[in-house]
Parts: C-alpha cells; sequence; structure tokens
C-alpha cells in the first residue's frame, strides 16, 4: 500500500474495530466517538431518515426494532436481501458501509486522512460476499481496498504483535491452528510459521455459526420458562424479542464467568426474572458444540494433519471466551490453549499489520517504524483459497449438470487452471459457462457465481468441440474467467460482475485477431439458459459443455456413485451436493501474476523462486457415469442433509430452469 498509515479494519457481525501501525509499527486500536474499542454493528434509522451507528443505535433496538438492522454480514453476498425502512431499501453492504464510515470518520479525528486499509473476511467466504464487503468499502469511502482472512489476520497478530513490523516475536518455525468464534461466523486457519515466511497451509469453518446462536439458546431457555407460567411466547412481538436478545447476550457474557446468571422477560405487561444454570445452558448448546467439534476435526483430517503437527491452538473471536469451548478445545488437542490474544481487537490488529506488509518499501516501512533498528527482512504471507472453483458440466449419458472443480479448495494463491471441455449438440453456435465455488463445508451446497458466453460459432461444427476454459484465483480470492474456441479463437475474459441480483456477470466477448466475421463476440448480459439445466437442450442455441475424455498424462478422478445421486436428488427435493477436484492449479507470479515454471521461476518476468507446488493446465475431466460423480480430495462422501435456507437460491436457480 503506498500510504503511511497502515490501517486494519475488523469488519464484524457484532462488532466491529479498527486499528493503525503507529510510530513504533505496532497496531493499536482507534476508539470510537463513544470512547469504545468496539463499535456494535448496528444501525438505526429515525423517522427523519438520519441513522446512528453503535451503542446508541443498539439502545434504539428494543423501543424501534422496526427501524434498527443487526447482523448485516451474514448477508452480505446475498442480493435478495433488504432492509425496507422510511420506504427505503437498504442492502447488507450498504448496512455495512455505514458502519465502515464511523469507524473510518472516529479515526480520521485521530490520525488524519485514510483513504486505503485492509478490511478482515471469513476465510469461506465466496467470490459474492468478497465483492459486497469490497462494495461496502467504496461506499464508505476507501479508494483502495485489500482482504485478509480473519484466522490469518489473528496469526499475524500472534507471531508479530508484540513488537510489530520489527519481527522478533517467534524465533522458531511453529504450526498454528487458529480457531476464530466471533459473533457471526466460524473460521479456521493452519498456519506455518518460520522467521521468514507465514504460509496457510488449510482454511475451513461455518459461516452460520457464532455467539449470536449461543445467545439464541438461551433465549429460547427463557422464552419456553415465560411460556410455562403465563401461556405466552415473547418471540412472537418484535418489542419482546429484541428486549430478551439483549439480555440473553448479556447473560451468556455473564455464564463465561460465573455459574449462573440472570435473564429478564418483559411481555404483555410481565415482568419476570429466571436465573439460567451454566450447566443446563452447556448441555443444551451441545448441538452448537458438536459443530465446532466437526468443522476442527475436517480440517485436520481432508488436510491429512494429526495433534502432533499443531505446535499451538490460538483462540480469538468474543464467543471463545465461553468455557464450554475452550474445553472441548484443550479435550480435542490434549494441550493448553494459547488465549493470550484479545478476542474483540486481535482481528483489527492483524489486519493492520498486514496492511504495513504491503506497503510498497518494505525496508522504508521498517525504518520508520523500527527507527532502522531491525535488519531482519519483514515475513511473507502466503495465503490459500477457501473454497474450490469450477465450473457446471453436462454427464454425457445422463445429461445431467454436475459441478466440475478446477481449483481444489486451500490451492495456494494466486492460482489459475485450465480444463478443455466439448460442446454439447452438433452445430452449437453458443456456449453458456456457470462459474461454481464449492460450498462453506463438505455438507453445503455449491454457489452459483455467474457465467460467461462465447458466441458466434462457426457452422457445423460436430458434438465434442472442444472449449477451453481457465478459472483464476487472484491473491484476494476473487474469481477471474477465460473460455475460447481455439478454432475460430473467440473467447470470454471477464471477472465475475453482479448487479443487484449478484448472479448476473457481464464481459466483452471478442474474436482473435486472425479469427472469421462470424467468431464475433457480442456483449452478454447474464441470465439463466433459457434451455433446461438438468437436461440438454436438442437444438443449436445456447448450450452448456460436457466432460471431455480424460487425455493421457492427465489426473483421473474416480466418480463415487453417490454422490451423483444426492445432487440429482436434489435438483428435485433440494438437498445434499457433490463436489469433486479434477486438477491441481498453476500457481502465478505475485509480481506479474505470470505462470511460474520449473523451480518456481516466473517464466514471464523471471522473479523467483516461490515456495508451493506448481501444477499445469491441459485436458481434464469427470469421468462421470450414470449414478456417479467424481471425488473430492479427502474421499469422504457428503451427508445428505435438508438444506439451509441460505442456500435457497442455488436450488431455486437449478428448479426454476429445468
Amino acid at each position: 500500500m503506498t500510504q503511511a498509515r497502515a490501517i486494519g479494519i475488523d469488519l464484524g457481525t457484532t462488532y466491529s474495530c479498527i486499528a493503525w501501525l503507529n510510530e513504533h509499527g505496532q497496531p493499536v486500536t482507534l476508539p470510537n466517538q463513544e470512547g469504545e474499542l468496539s463499535t456494535p454493528s448496528v444501525v438505526f434509522f429515525d423517522e427523519q431518515g438520519q441513522t446512528i451507528v453503535g451503542t446508541e443505535a443498539l439502545r434504539n433496538a428494543i423501543a424501534s426494532p422496526q427501524r434498527v438492522v443487526q447482523h448485516a454480514k451474514r448477508h452480505m453476498g446475498d442480493g435478495s436481501k433488504f432492509w425496507k425502512i422510511n420506504d427505503y431499501r437498504y442492502s447488507a453492504e450498504q448496512i455495512s458501509s455505514l458502519v465502515l464510515k464511523k469507524l473510518l470518520d472516529a479515526a480520521r479525528e485521530q490520525i488524519g486522512e485514510i483513504r486505503q486499509a485492509v478490511i478482515t473476511v471469513p476465510a469461506q467466504f465466496n467470490d459474492a460476499q468478497r465483492e459486497a464487503t469490497l462494495q461496502a468499502g467504496r461506499l464508505a469511502g476507501l479508494e483502495r481496498i485489500e482482504m485478509i482472512n480473519e484466522p490469518v489476520a489473528a496469526a499475524l497478530c500472534h507471531v508479530l504483535g508484540n513488537d510489530g513490523l520489527v519481527f522478533t516475536t517467534l524465533a522458531e518455525t511453529q504450526q498454528i491452528l487458529v480457531f476464530d468464534l466471533g459473533g457471526g461466523t466460524l473460521d479456521l486457519a493452519v498456519v506455518r510459521y518460520s522467521p521468514d515466511e507465514v504460509s496457510v497451509v488449510a482454511s475451513d469453518g461455518d459461516l452460520e455459526l457464532g455467539g449470536l446462536d449461543w445467545t439464541r439458546v438461551l433465549t429460547d431457555m427463557a422464552a419456553e420458562h415465560f411460556i410455562e407460567s403465563f401461556e405466552a411466547d415473547p418471540r412472537e412481538h418484535p418489542e419482546s424479542l429484541q428486549h430478551l436478545s439483549l439480555e440473553a447476550e448479556q447473560a451468556k457474557r455473564s455464564l463465561s464467568v460465573r455459574n449462573r446468571a440472570a435473564v429478564t422477560v418483559r411481555h404483555q405487561n410481565r415482568l419476570r426474572t429466571w436465573q439460567i444454570e451454566r450447566a443446563e445452558f452447556e448441555e443444551r448448546s451441545r448441538k452448537l458444540l458438536d459443530r465446532c467439534q466437526q468443522v476442527v476435526q475436517r480440517i485436520l483430517k481432508e488436510n491429512r494433519l494429526g495433534w502432533a503437527r499443531i505446535d499451538t491452538v490460538l483462540t480469538t473471536g468474543g464467543a471463545s471466551r465461553m468455557p464450554m469451548v475452550r474445553a472441548l478445545l484443550a479435550q480435542l488437542s490434549g494441550r493448553t490453549l494459547n488465549t493470550t490474544l484479545s478476542p474483540d481487537q486481535s482481528i483489527a490488529h492483524g489486519a493492520a499489520l498486514y496492511a504495513g506488509m504491503l506497503q510498497d518499501d518494505p525496508r522504508a516501512t521498517r525504518r520508520k517504524y523500527a527507527g532502522g533498528q531491525s535488519e531482519r527482512s519483514q515475513p511473507v504471507l502466503k495465503n490459500v483459497s477457501g473454497r474450490a472453483l469450477g465450473i457446471l458440466v453436462r454427464q454425457e449419458e445422463t445429461g445431467q449438470r454436475v459441478p466440475h472443480y478446477l481449483i481444489p479448495a486451500n490451492s495456494p494463491l494466486p492460482a489459475s487452471a485450465t480444463s478443455v471441455y466439448g460442446t454439447v449438440v452438433q452445430n452449437q453456435r453458443k456456449v453458456h459457462v456457470w462459474i461454481v465455488e464449492s460450498g462453506a463445508g463438505s455438507d453445503r451446497a455449491p454457489t452459483v457465481l455467474g457465467d460467461c458466453r462465447i458466441s458466434g460459432l462457426p457452422a457445423d461444427l460436430p458434438e465434442g468441440t472442444e472449449i477451453e476454459v481457465t478459472l483464476s484465483y487472484d491473491h484476494q480470492a476473487r474469481v477471474h474467467v477465460t473460455a475460447r474456441e481455439p478454432i475460430s479463437g473467440a473467447e470470454a475474459e471477464i471477472e465475475i460482475l453482479r448487479s443487484e441480483n449478484l448472479r448476473e456477470a457481464a464481459g466483452a466477448m471478442r474474436p482473435a485477431a486472425a479469427a472469421p466475421a462470424s467468431a464475433a463476440a457480442s456483449a452478454a448480459s447474464v441470465k439463466p439458459p433459457s434451455g433446461g439445466l438438468a437436461k440438454a437442450g436438442t437444438g443449436a442455441g445456447d448450450q452448456g459443455l460436457q466432460a471431455k475424455p480424460v487425455q493421457a498424462g492427465t489426473k483421473r478422478v474416480e466418480p463415487d456413485e453417490d454422490l451423483l445421486d444426492v445432487f440429482q436428488d436434489l435438483l428435485k427435493s433440494m438437498e445434499g451436493r457433490d463436489t469433486g477436484v479434477s486438477e491441481q492449479p498453476i500457481l502465478l507470479c505475485e509480481k506479474c501474476q505470470g505462470e511460474l515454471g520449473r523451480g518456481g521461476r516466473c517464466t514471464k518476468c523471471g522473479a523467483g523462486p516461490v515456495v508451493g507446488k506448481s501444477g499445469r493446465s491441459g485436458k481434464v475431466a469427470a469421468d462421470a457415469r450414470a449414478g456417479g460423480a467424481v471425488r473430492g480430495q479427502s474421499g469422504k462422501r457428503p451427508v445428505k442433509r435438508p438444506v439451509d435456507p441460505s442456500e435457497q437460491e442455488f436450488w431455486d436457480l437449478l428448479e426454476g430452469e429445468k
């Protein structure tokens, strides 16, 4: 980053925080106008249309719940979610921008103008959610925004936080498991630290598991007591529910330090207080703890890691304070947890440190922050993708569409992969490529990001004509797509863009220089294809792709018969998913984005070597058969489960195109 001030922002579901690096290179939290180090991520709209953000907005939540918006982060990237207040509709990114603006306004009063910042996001955020976060930052007035995954920010705070960019905190190589349980999300990362590099080995998480869910447990417990006494449910009235939710939040915090806490319920002119025992609360929260355990075990199993290879278990996030959570982690790991990080401020501090690492001249940055006292170079950060990236392809034998992943989850960033597919019908004049990311966890549905189209293909192309598709993640895990028909040279190269529904993408189609006029491209605004997604069309119009046979020397992925059965059942009954990994990614140069060659040296600018695995492009296919699909890295079959409401849009999209 080019500015002297290194700013990091933790944009949280329940609370947000902003920090900067002081003149000594150490992260310091900047308080808001009320003097608070953490700001509630709550926005209140009064009757005149004025906005109030933070604690005062939270106080207004009881009297005017219909004018208060909370927990907008859980809806980031969901173009169908709006809050209608004063005849205006507000999206999640608009609400988040108001929270960001309050943080930035308070920071500017203390340190001056701020135009650039690093904003943290959950590791499992998909491309749409990351794009929405960037949009929120732009709406708040930031001109340049970098993103870093929240558990990675916590790891940076752990290894750099005490001495800042002087970087003398740890002297030995360590492998750290970061457990970040915030208000709305659970984020995990395995981070390998050495004096010269901080690299992310793997990431996982649950975007719908956080402190809010434990608060709801207490809310339900108190409501049940009230129903037994008065045969009335306080959760059915907005004002009563808001009051009860705030009481439950305070009780949850109290139960982290004592064995019982009081919860007061106010409803229908009745007021009653109950004492909640910690043991009862922990018993009622057993399902939430089980979900935490599943994510912890999954990240270790799928990445072939055992507890013997984890040196430190690092906890952060406000909800990690709960004794039941710490007891679970201690039991699973068999070791003492590292709880030295501030659960509320460490993510913002790590983001500020990352902002300092992004300065154009690290040596000048070190001299400025450390007074030239350290000759040690600052570390290099290596990140990974949180999700697999691929396209929907048609299975030849059944005509069904299945996700076919080119870049596996936890691939080093930036990364790119190319695969060759075939057209669906004879004389196909258009190709429609739908881009998908895997779900946030092995039991979650894929996410449709958008599409690109190739039109004006030559006439009389045979069925199975090759189409090259290249998918890329940049260093922020944002998606870029190129599709090309090599005979005519017609191609589309786009970055996934979205309008209000966040399901649209737009790109300029262009022919190659030597391509005939018939290959000329037309602009494409993306809508769901008119042909069926569950079946291939029979005409020569807008069609998708089918997997080509596996070529010699490429990696073949054996089918798992149950996975495709689950996927196709859910196109009808909305449950399950299919995952598969087709090919190792190509690593790209961090300086020029060129392809890395042998020894990790860039074939374009000559930089290198770069630590990491090199992949290769090639013709890859999911050689699926009827009732079969490709297998993921772990080989584990997903559990059949009812579809989650947050996944409904994906399945509605597919169902609507049958």
